[in-house]
């Protein structure tokens, strides 16, 4: 594994902004699956089926390479925190051109986090009952969950983005898979066994 792949992404973005265009196509490559898992987890559950989320993972990257010389952070979880205002933002316009709504409507129908966590490590490689110092994970490991969730079966990754992200009952995430709810838990346990397995050897 070269050099450039092992870098983290506050050595990206200081490479980026020195003009090393290798750096910059290397840090939104980085990010891609992370903001892919947020769209699915905040934002397409809310707009489905008006907008699809890989449109807005397009449109979010596109204007964050468009607008990187106006980022003024250093730290990941700033950089982190700058993709995600750019997707709820490109959320939010989504909302009034297909539902027509203000946009004071629009932050209360769509649950983004406001901090500079976004709270989806926890919300899957935790279990209930743990305590919040159990469920803090740094965003390093944010960017290894959606690696890993990317790497998993197409059926493991939808059962628990559906389950652990959108927060769906398994009732409904067997109507969404068209499967019967004792085979969604079959497979959503096997889907967790794996996930976890990928995120122990990274």
């Amino acid at each position: 594994m070269s050099a450039n792949n092992d870098a983290s992404v506050s050595d990206l973005l200081a490479r980026a902004r020195a003009a090393d265009p290798q750096a910059l196509d290397r840090l939104f490559d980085k990010c891609r699956n992370y903001i892919g898992l947020i769209a699915r987890s905040r934002v397409e559950s809310w707009l489905r089926p008006k907008v699809d989320g890989s449109d807005l993972v397009q449109q979010t990257l596109l204007e964050a390479y468009r607008d990187f010389g106006r980022f003024a952070g250093t730290s990941e979880g700033e950089w982190l925190a700058w993709l995600r205002q750019i997707l709820e933002h490109n959320a939010a316009d989504a909302v009034r051109k297909h539902v027509g709504t203000d946009r004071r409507d629009i932050r209360r129908e769509i649950p983004f986090s406001s901090g500079s966590s976004s709270g989806l490590a926890p919300s899957i490689l935790t279990a209930e009952g743990e305590s919040p110092s159990q469920q803090v994970m740094r965003e390093e490991r944010e960017l290894q969950l959606a690696d890993a969730l990317a790497s998993l079966a197409p059926d493991h990754r939808e059962v628990i983005v559906l389950r652990n992200l959108q927060r769906l009952a398994f009732e409904e995430v067997a109507v969404r898979m068209g499967r019967s709810r004792p085979a969604v838990q079959m497979l959503w346990t096997r889907a967790m066994r794996k996930l976890q397995e990928t995120m122990a050897a990274k």
